[in-house]
C-alpha cells in the first residue's frame, strides 16, 4: 500500500512529552505503531485491515485502547492545543506525504 501515513521525527518529538513512561518491558516502536493507529482511524479501517507496515493489527489495538483508557491520546489534545493558545479547537497538522 503506498499511501502510508507516517509521522515525522518532528511530530514523535512534540508527542512524546504526552508518553507514559515504560515499565519493565521496552514498548514496541511508538513511531511505526502511532502510524498506524492514525491511519487506521483516518482511513476508518477495522483494525485487522491494518497495513503489515505498522506491524501486528493486535498491537496497534492493545496501544490504542490502552492509552485511550489512561487518557494519554486526551492528554495529548489538551497539551497540543495548549500549545496553540486554542482553548476550543483541538487540531493536530499531520503533513500528508503523499501529495
Amino acid at each position: 500500500m503506498s499511501n502510508l501515513f507516517w509521522l515525522t521525527d518532528a511530530q514523535m518529538a512534540g508527542l512524546a512529552p504526552f508518553f507514559p513512561k515504560p515499565h519493565g518491558k521496552p514498548r514496541v516502536d511508538d513511531m511505526r505503531v502511532l502510524s498506524g493507529i492514525i491511519f487506521i482511524n483516518r482511513n476508518g479501517l477495522r483494525w485487522r485491515d491494518a497495513p503489515k507496515e505498522y506491524g501486528p493489527h493486535k498491537t496497534l489495538y492493545s496501544r490504542w485502547k490502552r492509552w485511550s483508557e489512561k487518557g494519554i491520546f486526551a492528554r495529548m489534545m489538551v497539551g497540543l492545543a495548549a500549545e496553540q493558545g486554542e482553548e476550543k479547537t483541538v487540531m493536530i497538522p499531520f503533513r500528508d506525504i503523499t501529495s
